[in-house]
């Protein structure tokens, strides 16, 4: 058998989550199958059973186009080039709107049966469209077409498997719940440290440790929010760049600076890190917090759990399915509007009650200690990659 996957993000360029299932996945995979990754970007390169090609995103031809449509228009333009040849692929697998463009176009001119990961969606992310401007329709059209033409959609959660049957015409007979994966060799606790002395964090003092991009769905304000209720000893290490937009980057630079003006253990590190760096953060802090206000699944909080930190996050999306609230972390409920943009109701009640799960775990040592050993055992037990592969496989099997 032989997948052709369509992704955005392959290494060495990624910035999310997504990216990080696909890389995992398919090296997983390609231990009981042939594997053909289409990317954008400039790879190329063949290991064995896995094979990565590249195919350039950016086209001087939309260089006079619409800045917020730019980007639309050069993601349907790559989907058209990654389709130049046929993959004699059984199954075409789409990762992000951003790809299932390709996947539509696969299924319809080659007849390959399509299998759609919905990583997220866009009715439940309107922020987009301070991104994508007018692209937004553009972007939830491609996904809306690509879910429904599917032969088979996983959904990485229960939660996000309601709201495709929701927000989608879709059979549930071909909805699949697969979780979110992590390799536990990777991820694990490590005594190295030097991630910490480069930044400036004291070993030691607490810290409370964030990473993620700076988008409105993974909360990062909230939690600079909340920064004034927290433990005046309690470092604040937010590991987050790669901004949606100018107008959040500097809606973020702002709050850390008014932060900054009455409390000087606020460490910004305004990049995304290496993986070996992120681990050793994850490693040594005291507590991660995920303060996001959409998550399907929330793969930082596994990545978290197997290196051994208790857990504060957002009682919303696939979270609640990951984290165990008082056994792996803390789940902080989040009464959220009903109407787009899901905004908490009550920010400053969110920011309160996030600061209080943090102090919580910060002047608990013990319950700390416990949360990581049982946060390690449930990652162990349910978000093994080579198991959550095997069942990818007998997904794709049911459908040739």
């Amino acid at each position: 058998m032989k997948v052709l996957f369509y992704t955005r993000e392959f290494p060495p360029y990624v910035y999310g989550g997504a990216g990080v299932h696909v890389e995992y996945l398919a090296d997983e995979l390609s231990k009981l199958m042939d594997v053909e990754v289409r990317c954008f970007g400039d790879q190329e390169d063949q290991n064995g059973t896995l094979s990565v090609k590249g195919f350039p995103y950016e086209n001087l031809v939309f260089n006079e186009s619409n800045s917020q449509l730019k980007a639309v228009f050069q993601t349907l333009s790559t989907c058209i080039h990654m389709n130049s040849q046929d993959s004699h692929a059984d199954i075409v697998h789409c990762h992000t709107w951003y790809a299932q463009f390709a996947g539509i176009v696969a299924k319809l001119c080659y007849g390959i049966p399509l299998v759609i990961t919905t990583h997220s969606l866009e009715p439940l992310r309107p922020w987009k469209r301070e991104q994508l401007g007018r692209g937004y329709d553009a972007s939830s059209w491609v996904e809306k077409t690509a879910i429904e033409m599917a032969d088979a959609v996983i959904a990485v959660s229960k939660e996000t498997k309601d709201d495709v049957l929701k927000y989608f015409n879709v059979e549930e007979k071909k909805i699949k719940v697969i979780y979110n994966g992590i390799n536990l060799q990777q991820y694990n606790i490590t005594s190295n440290a030097s991630t910490l002395d480069e930044y400036g964090i004291d070993k030691s003092k607490p810290f409370v440790l964030f990473v993620g991009r700076i988008t409105r769905q993974k909360g990062i304000i909230h939690l600079v929010n909340a920064i004034k209720y927290i433990d005046p000893e309690t470092q604040i290490v937010l590991c987050a760049g790669a901004p949606d937009t100018k107008e959040i980057g500097k809606e973020m630079e702002d709050a850390v600076n008014i932060v900054k003006k009455t409390r000087h253990n606020v460490i910004w590190i305004d990049k995304m890190l290496e993986k070996e760096q992120i681990i050793q953060l994850y490693s040594h802090a005291d507590v991660f917090c995920c303060p996001s206000i959409y998550e399907p699944f929330g793969i930082i909080n596994i990545e978290a759990m197997a290196c051994g930190t208790a857990v504060v996050a957002s009682a919303v999306g696939g979270i609640k399915e990951v984290v165990v609230d008082g056994e792996t972390g803390i789940l902080v409920p989040l009464e959220q509007q009903k109407v787009a943009p899901f905004e908490p109701v009550d920010p400053d009640k969110f920011a309160r009650d996030l600061a209080n799960g943090i102090n919580t775990l910060i002047s608990n040592k013990a319950l700390r200690e416990t949360m990581a050993l049982k946060g390690r055992k449930r990652v162990e037990d349910y978000f093994d990659w080579s198991s959550i592969a095997k069942q990818v496989e007998d997904l794709y099997k049911s459908l040739i």
